[in-house]
C-alpha cells in the first residue's frame, strides 16, 4: 500500500509524528466500551455549564502542570509500542523526556516549547517545535470550534487505568469528516490516562494508554537526563519560512470546522522546497504538503491512498506539483481536500 502514493521527503516520518498526537512515538482499538469493563454504560449529556472546551482545557492543563512519570503504550492492530515519559515543572518551566522502549532507540527532550529529537545511530539531534496535543495533551489551539463539530457525553461509571481511577468521556463527531474519541481522565488530577480513536464503522481503530504511572512528588530531576552522551553530535534545525499559499495561487479547501494553523515552506535536500499547510479543528490535525514534480514521482500512480491505524494519507498530482494530505481523519476527508484543491498560477505583471 505504501508505494501507492508518493510522499514528500520525510513525510512518512512526519506522518508518524503526526499520529503521535495521542501516542508520542518517534516521529491517535479493543472493543467499544472496554474502558467501562462489563458495566453498562449510563451516558448522560455533559452539564451545560461544563462545556466541552472547559473539560478539554482542564485535561490539557493537567498535562502541562503536573509532575508525572510512567510508561504508556500505543496499540493499532498487531502493533504495540511503548514509551517512557517523565514530565516535571520547575522554576524554568516545563521539562520532559520521552524515551521509546521498542524498536530503534529514540529520545525526545523538551524544555518548554523546544524539543530535541535524538537519533543515536546517526549521532544526530533534530530541533523540533513543541506540539501541545501530544499525549497526554489533547488540544491544538484554543479549541473554540470543537462544540460545533463534536458532542460530549459522560459515562456514569468510573474505570481504572494503570491502577488509577478515571472518568470516561466520549467525543462524538457531528459529521463524517472526523473521527470520535473516547477519553479516560484521572479523577484526582484530570490527567489523560487513556485515549481511543473511534470510527463509527470499525469501532476502536487505535489507542494509547498508560500502563504504569506516578503523579506528584517523588520524581527525581535526574530522570530527565538523556541516556546518551551527545557531545559532538550534529544538530539540525530545519529551515522553515512562513508562506501564504493563496498568494501563490493555491486554493485549498478546508473541511468544515478546520482552520489553518500553520503555513510554511521547508528547505529539503538538493535545494528542494516543500510547502506545508496545517489545518485543525482543535482535536484532529491535517497536513497538506505540496512539492514540485520530480523524477521520483514518475513511478507512482497519479493518485492514491494509504491507511495506517487512524492515520490516512492521500496523494495526487496537480499540474506540475504533487500534493500529499496526511491526517488522523477519514480518508474521504483527505480525498476531498486533494481533489478539490486548485492551482491557478499567478500572472506576473508585464513591464510597460
Amino acid at each position: 500500500m505504501r508505494d501507492a502514493v508518493h510522499l514528500p521527503q520525510g513525510a512518512w516520518r512526519g506522518a508518524h509524528r503526526a499520529t503521535a498526537r495521542r501516542h508520542c512515538l518517534p516521529l491517535l482499538v479493543a472493543l467499544a466500551g472496554a474502558l467501562a469493563g462489563t458495566c453498562a454504560r449510563a451516558e448522560a449529556p455533559a452539564d451545560a455549564a461544563d462545556s466541552i472546551v472547559a473539560v478539554l482545557q482542564k485535561v490539557q492543563d493537567a498535562a502541562r502542570t503536573n509532575d508525572y512519570a510512567g510508561v504508556f503504550t500505543y496499540q493499532e492492530g498487531a502493533l504495540l509500542q511503548s514509551t517512557r515519559v517523565v514530565h516535571m515543572v520547575d522554576g524554568t518551566g516545563e521539562r520532559e523526556l520521552l524515551d521509546t522502549l521498542d524498536g530503534p532507540p529514540r529520545e525526545f527532550i523538551r524544555h518548554n516549547e523546544q524539543v530535541q529529537y535524538l537519533i543515536p545511530e546517526k549521532k544526530l539531534i533534530v530541533i523540533l517545535p513543541r506540539r501541545g496535543d501530544r499525549f497526554p495533551g489533547v488540544l491544538l489551539g484554543d479549541g473554540k470550534s470543537i462544540p460545533a463539530h463534536y458532542t460530549l457525553t459522560r459515562d456514569g461509571h468510573e474505570s481504572r487505568v494503570a491502577g488509577r481511577e478515571c472518568n470516561m468521556l466520549e467525543l462524538r463527531p457531528r459529521d463524517a469528516a472526523r473521527y470520535g474519541y473516547r477519553l479516560c481522565t484521572d479523577t484526582a488530577t484530570s490527567l489523560l490516562l487513556k485515549a481511543q480513536t473511534l470510527d463509527p464503522h470499525h469501532g476502536v481503530i487505535d489507542q494509547v494508554s498508560f500502563t504504569s504511572l506516578h503523579v506528584g512528588p517523588g520524581i527525581s530531576a535526574d530522570e530527565l537526563n538523556s541516556h546518551w552522551k551527545t557531545q559532538g553530535w550534529r544538530v539540525h534545525q530545519a529551515s522553515v519560512e512562513p508562506v501564504d499559499l493563496s498568494k501563490q495561487g493555491w486554493r485549498i479547501p478546508a473541511p468544515p470546522g478546520f482552520q489553518a494553523v500553520t503555513q510554511v515552506t521547508r528547505s529539503m535536500r538538493a535545494g528542494r522546497q516543500v510547502s506545508q499547510l496545517v489545518l485543525s479543528d482543535g482535536l484532529a490535525a491535517i497536513s497538506v504538503f505540496i512539492e514540485p514534480m520530480g523524477p521520483a514521482h514518475d513511478a507512482v500512480p497519479p493518485k492514491g491512498a494509504v491507511h495506517k491505524g487512524a492515520m490516512n494519507i492521500f496523494g495526487t498530482r496537480i499540474g506540475d506539483h504533487w500534493l500529499t494530505a496526511i491526517g488522523e481523519v477519514p480518508v474521504d476527508t483527505l480525498r476531498d481536500i486533494a481533489q478539490r484543491t486548485e492551482y491557478v498560477p499567478l500572472i506576473a505583471p508585464q513591464p510597460r
